[in-house]
């Protein structure tokens, strides 16, 4: 359902988003485009009676850890949001330094319609990258609807973005407002895109990105890929790559993607830059 058609006067609203964003060594947000991103949803949910409950990941925490085994709570914490997003909003937002509990429970309880509370990363939690259902029941419980607004998230089936959504009903859950735009965007793309039609990808892993890959393979004339995954293709070629982030496990899915490529897409770049080196490669045939 569109989110235009919900109800949501005296609700309170769990929206998952996406707020892992770059920050500076003094903890202060340096790019707000994901905050700005969501504000609409949230917005929307307050403007029509509603009580704002809102979850997101930051970063890896647990795969950062302190040298005791600990999480780094104060590097990780989404309380560094609360000010540029209450900023944003022209709201106090509250903060829970809990994602699910007794104590986010109570907060989520207490909110009042056109109030917001922001909780605690999510990955503080090893189930949230498992897709662990106690967790995810814990979350839903917060909020009389859900919403998904995390577009840069959806992909993965985790806790708070898949397994989530399956405590609510078709009539208490949809897409946010930026998700519904990323995905009519990507529909005209796919539906009737001008020519020629180049797309740009990126990002730190192949392993997230295969299935994209292969329906771009099929529908476009250009494929740039950048990013740190542009070195596991820069191997998968032969190239040298030094210490950049290569995943192994994914040569061969690398050299299968080339093979795909020969098929469809006319003419691909695989280009990385990092510092002064510039590697732009072709796969034998024209592939990456």
């Amino acid at each position: 359902m569109d989110i235009n058609n919900f109800n949501f006067e005296g609700k309170k609203v769990l929206i998952r988003v996406d707020f892992n964003v770059p920050m500076d060594k003094d903890r202060q947000v340096t790019d707000d485009t994901r905050l700005r991103g969501a504000i609409p949803t949230i917005k929307h949910v307050l403007n029509v009676g509603g009580a704002v409950v809102l979850m997101s990941h930051l970063d890896r925490p647990l795969k950062k850890l302190l040298e005791d085994g600990s999480i780094d709570r104060n590097k990780y914490t989404l309380r560094n949001v609360v000010k540029p997003l209450s900023d944003l909003l022209g709201v106090d937002v509250k903060f829970c330094d809990e994602t699910v509990g007794e104590k986010a429970q109570k907060m989520s309880e207490d909110l009042k319609p056109g109030e917001v509370l922001l909780l605690e990363n999510t990955r503080f939690y090893a189930g949230e990258e498992k897709g662990d259902e106690t967790l995810a029941k814990g979350m839903a419980a917060l909020g009389d609807f859900y919403i998904n607004d995390a577009f840069g998230a959806a992909h993965r089936a985790h806790s708070s973005t898949t397994v989530v959504a399956h405590y609510f009903d078709k009539d208490h859950k949809c897409f946010g407002y930026l998700m519904k735009a990323e995905l009519d965007h990507a529909k005209t793309l796919t539906d009737n895109p001008e020519r020629p039609f180049v797309a740009v990808t990126g990002g730190a892993k192949v392993s997230d990105k295969i299935l994209i890959l292969e329906k771009l393979l099929g529908e476009v004339d250009h494929l740039i890929i950048g990013g740190g995954m542009a070195y596991t293709f820069i191997k998968a070629q032969g190239g040298s790559v030094g210490n950049s982030l290569v995943e192994e496990d994914r040569i061969s899915t690398a050299l299968e993607l080339g093979s795909g490529y020969r098929q469809g897409c006319h003419h691909s770049v695989c280009r990385s830059d990092k510092g002064s080196q510039d590697y732009s490669l072709e796969w034998p045939d024209g592939g990456f």
